[in-house]
């Protein structure tokens, strides 16, 4: 029986179960796996535990994205979270599991990620997850069907939000004033109103009030 050191990062009880469960299931059905199991709920604590032995690095990540800002600032969601644990360990494999189910987000995900699982939560029956697991730890990737339904309409934007994109938006969201964002983010006002602009170009809503902007980036997840 092989050992598959995981990490659950995620901030619902729920969800963490069902993957508990999941894991269960395949080591008794299968009699391959035996999952060590670690669990926890926020940004920080997620980096306590992949700075403690990079050596022994996590196999498998199951990772929400919509999780709150690290404390220090430096990660706004679990997809920073993703693309740092990809920089220390490429070969941990992630799962992503998410709500968001809009396109520009989901593609965004497979663009600056690229999951080695990337599963909506609609989608999901237990057996889906169980599945799902299976083909990630024997023959990865493995996408849920609205993800598979987007790839297939092969998106053709090349735009992704990167983290001062994100970062951008995250201040608006916050209140903060244009005069402000210098001090926050290091670039100029021109050319954060550069990317202000292009941001709602991609979203369609130029020439709009920021809020307008903020409302859209909050509806399809990027807040």
């Amino acid at each position: 029986m092989k050992d598959i050191n995981v990490l659950i990062v995620d901030d619902h009880p729920i969800i963490a179960s069902s993957y508990k469960n999941a894991l269960s299931k395949i080591k008794k059905e299968t009699g391959l796996y035996n999952f060590i199991t670690t669990e926890v709920v926020s940004i920080d604590d997620a980096l306590i535990q992949i700075n403690k032995n990079p050596s022994s690095f996590f196999d498998i990540i199951f990772l929400d994205i919509k999780l709150p800002k690290s404390k220090d600032g430096k990660y706004l969601s679990g997809e920073d979270l993703g693309l740092r644990i990809k920089e220390i360990s490429p070969k941990t494999k992630i799962i992503v599991l998410t709500t968001y189910n809009d396109n520009y987000r989901i593609d965004s995900i497979l663009k600056s990620l690229n999951p080695d699982g990337f599963l909506i939560k609609n989608d999901m029956q237990p057996k889906d997850l169980i599945k799902g697991i299976i083909e990630v730890i024997e023959e990865p990737p493995h996408y849920s069907k609205t993800v598979r339904k987007l790839i297939r309409k092969h998106i053709t934007s090349d735009f992704v939000l990167d983290k001062i994109d994100r970062l951008i938006l995250h201040e608006l969201s916050n209140g903060t004033k244009m005069s402000e964002l210098p001090n926050v983010i290091s670039m100029s006002i021109s050319g954060i109103e550069r990317r202000k602009r292009l941001l709602k170009e991609v979203f369609n809503i130029a020439g709009k009030d920021d809020r307008i902007l903020v409302k859209i980036a909050r509806e399809k997840g990027f807040i």
